[in-house]
């Protein structure tokens, strides 16, 4: 979901070639279920093998990831940790709008509204241990690395970019500007042909929106974010106005005499100084190609000819473990 600040911010548009030779961070919640809502049947029913089991976040993973690294793109998956308690909230509205989805699904499914059907469908998506777990199954036979988060993946991802260990962030929630993400790509895994790349740079937003870092955060408070409800009637321009006004959400917040349903403080440290994991380490494994045919041929009933086919392409991917200096 995320903070919404698409009213204020422009991207630049971006080509795969830009991307070449780069170490992406992948926000692996945002990815993953990007997979699980796009790549479904035309009524909107996901991928599964004979068992029942889902498996379109195992194409999304094989077949898209791989076309990255043929594009000499270094994919870096990271993966949410435990979640602040403050996100039960925006968990449980999330729960409530993918049941209701999922009722008007079936029930657009069982009256012939295909193409409605498939429009409740992708709303209705869920991530499961179970997916997460065969995720990072999948990604460890591919031999990219994957990082496990102490908290919110998108934080540890943009950490991870502010150090010089990745140059962007992949992601389609703006939450990655809060968390210091010097750079953030949207719509990097989106199919091929319907991809249509945008770069946002931290240093730039802030420039054009003539406010600083801890001003923004402040801006997303009042807005609203996955840890807060923000204050009703304010929108991103008018919340700008506040901020930039009256200088933090502490006297924006006074000049409404309002209050909001968490403490600012609480959440200003959380977007400012977040707790990181920094014992991480970025190797890239070589492919286990007997691994992978066994796992998605054998056990999830893919095609092994277009398994092999993404399987090729992942030669690109360095096997050494040397410098990373040499991809940036």
């Amino acid at each position: 979901m995320g903070v919404k600040f698409r009213d204020l911010i422009s991207p630049e548009q971006l080509k795969f070639e830009d991307l070449e030779g780069k170490i992406v961070a992948l926000d692996a919640a945002n990815v993953i279920y990007q997979f699980l809502s796009s790549i479904r049947q035309p009524d909107g029913t996901p991928l599964k093998d004979k068992n029942g089991r889902i498996t379109s976040h195992f194409s999304g993973i094989l077949y898209r990831t791989s076309a990255l690294i043929e594009r000499g793109i270094k994919p870096i998956y990271v993966f949410d940790g435990q979640s602040s308690i403050l996100k039960s909230e925006t968990q449980s509205m999330r729960r409530e709008v993918k049941v209701e989805s999922e009722r008007k699904w079936k029930e657009a499914l069982d009256e012939g509204r295909i193409e409605e059907a498939r429009k409740y469908a992708v709303r209705s998506s869920r991530m499961s241990p179970e997916i997460v777990e065969g995720s990072k199954k999948l990604l460890k036979l591919m031999g990219i690395p994957y990082i496990q988060a102490k908290g919110e993946g998108e934080a540890q991802a943009s950490y991870m970019v502010a150090q010089g260990d990745a140059w962007g962030v992949a992601s389609q929630d703006y939450d990655c500007l809060l968390f210091g993400a010097p750079r953030m790509v949207k719509n990097l895994t989106i199919s091929g042909t319907r991809a249509n790349l945008e770069l946002i740079e931290l240093e730039k937003v802030l420039g054009k929106l003539e406010i600083s870092r801890a001003q923004l955060v402040d801006l997303a408070l009042l807005v609203g974010t996955d840890f807060n409800l923000g204050i009703k009637g304010i929108g991103a321009k008018k919340g700008l106005k506040l901020i930039k006004k009256y200088g933090d959400v502490y006297r924006a917040l006074e000049s409404l005499d309002v209050q909001m349903d968490v403490d600012p403080a609480i959440l200003r440290d959380m977007f400012l100084s977040y707790d990181f994991e920094s014992s991480y380490k970025l190797n890239w494994q070589k492919v286990d190609k007997d691994g992978i045919m066994v796992f998605l041929c054998r056990e999830h009933d893919f095609s092994e000819e277009r398994v092999l086919s993404a399987l090729d392409k992942l030669k690109k991917l360095q096997t050494t473990q040397s410098s990373l200096e040499q991809w940036f």
